[in-house]
């Protein structure tokens, strides 16, 4: 009980957490639009998004992982570090303290150089690789554009025309900094985990591309908020996410949203799982496998090293942000969004309105990095030709397929129905494949395999089953045909 307490208090105590944060977002955007000048909320969304947001989900993440790994492999989580002021010694703070002692550590660690490395290009490495992915989710909406103080608030940073095209380019700059971060330490090792660490991210952005591309067809567009849509002033005039397939007719709006995870099953597969390989976490972790090679930062010590590994925090953060915007309707709730929207108080007070809907979407983040860590501690590393084969092999011609067929339900049917009935048929089918158990899978199989065991005999003319085999010393027919290949 005591620890469905602790997790219940936990949720509770992020939420509003969440709920503040984004209260003096918009607050505060509302006040320097009033006194500075227009457009000098888009200053403050950099605080508040990036550094405030952004960084201290990623640097909470450090010690989220630790707890969560501890609790799927069922053992004690962090609890070593203390602070030693009185009634705190003997507590262990819910592994906040760790946080603490690495950044310590971090700061305070030899920065070693070898002797025999590129000084600017080893320097230049960590900032190659976390400058990109710090920079990504200036264009990824966090709430609606609501009124405050009688001034425009807009929650993101920019709004380019080019959009998604941006993360796509920003998101290939971050292979520059591990190519050169392996090269530049005139290392062996570390040079080959460049290699293998180019190669996989190489391979996954061409599908990372494809995936999107059948969502840009739907929506017509490349600008995320456009993809992400706005309410409309009146019933049925949302767009993009924001607008209903089908809605059922009264004051509170319900019904199927446009959301891409429905008109894109396929492409949000595609996305999740080349952005994931991007990451290089596991089970794509195959450029820092110390169990095959050494990783491509293995000479970097100190702040150079917390750099890379804070940036693979960040990319957690981000790649939720952008799955949010694209496939889970952003900051939009699934139904009730117009009645709320139509509610007086939220008419009077538009920051409100905006507070909530901006804590929906960091709660749909936070559960999409949920979704990372539980991947991340569940399956085992994929050897490296898997790697390839599933980004050239699978996920480059489903998402050459996916272009396709969006491309003509689209043509067919613009009001995207068409489109979101093969999605929902798409959604049962991989729901079927994913709770097919292997064992049921290939009972047929073994059925047959046990009736041709009563009709067979061994080598001794004794109709013995593959256990028995194995019980006097002998091989099953079945492993022996395998030791002969």
């Amino acid at each position: 009980m005591s620890r469905v307490l602790t997790i219940l208090t936990a949720l509770v105590t992020i939420v509003v957490a969440i709920f503040g944060g984004v209260a003096t977002a918009y607050l505060v955007g509302g006040l320097v639009e009033e006194h500075w000048f227009t457009g000098a909320s888009r200053l403050t969304n950099i605080l508040f998004l990036i550094l405030v947001f952004v960084m201290i989900i990623a640097t909470l993440l450090t010690m989220a992982e630790r707890k969560w790994s501890a609790f799927i492999q069922d053992r004690m989580g962090p609890n070593k570090a203390r602070i030693g002021l009185p009634g705190l010694k003997n507590r262990s703070l819910g592994g906040l303290p760790h946080i603490l002692t690495d950044v310590l550590k971090m700061l305070t660690k030899e920065d070693f150089v070898p002797a025999a490395a590129n000084r600017f290009m080893f320097n230049l490495g960590p900032i190659l690789a976390f400058a990109p992915v710090f920079a990504l989710f200036a264009v990824v909406p966090a709430g609606p554009s609501v009124n405050v103080f009688g001034n425009r608030v807009d929650m993101v940073v920019a709004t380019p025309d080019f959009g998604m095209l941006y993360v796509l380019a920003i998101a290939s700059l971050a292979v520059y900094g591990t190519a050169l971060a392996g090269w530049a330490s005139n290392n062996k090792f570390a040079l080959l985990g460049g290699v293998r660490a180019t190669s996989q991210m190489i391979a996954y952005e061409v599908a990372l591309g494809l995936s999107l591309v059948g969502l840009f067809l739907a929506f017509s567009s490349v600008q995320l908020p456009a993809i992400v849509g706005e309410l409309g002033n009146a019933v049925g005039l949302g767009t993009g996410q924001a607008q209903y397939l089908w809605r059922t007719d009264g004051a509170f709006d319900l019904g199927l949203p446009a959301w891409g995870i429905i008109l894109q099953p396929l492409g949000f597969l595609g996305f999740f799982a080349a952005s994931f390989a991007e990451t290089k976490r596991a089970p794509f972790d195959l450029p820092e496998g110390e169990s095959e090679i050494i990783g491509y930062f293995v000479e970097y010590s100190g702040m150079k090293f917390g750099l890379f590994m804070i940036s693979e925090f960040v990319e957690v953060v981000v790649l939720a942000g952008v799955t949010t915007a694209l496939f889970f309707g952003g900051h939009h709730l699934p139904f009730g969004g117009e009645w709320l929207a139509s509610q007086p108080l939220m008419q009077e007070h538009q920051w409100l309105f905006g507070t909530i809907l901006g804590t929906v979407f960091w709660l749909k983040v936070v559960f999409l990095i949920w979704v990372q860590l539980l991947i991340r501690w569940t399956f085992p590393r994929f050897r490296y030709d898997q790697i390839q084969s599933l980004g050239w092999k699978i996920l480059l011609p489903m998402g050459l397929a996916n272009v396709f067929v969006s491309g003509a339900l689209v043509l067919w049917d613009p009001s995207l129905r068409a489109l979101a009935i093969v999605g929902i048929l798409e959604i049962g089918v991989l729901m079927v494949l994913t709770m097919t158990r292997k064992e049921s899978a290939e009972a047929g199989g073994a059925h047959g395999a046990h009736g041709g065991a009563h009709g067979g005999h061994d080598t001794h003319g004794h109709g013995l089953p593959a256990g028995a085999h194995a019980a006097h010393g002998l091989p099953a027919h079945g492993a022996a045909h395998a030791s002969t290949h």
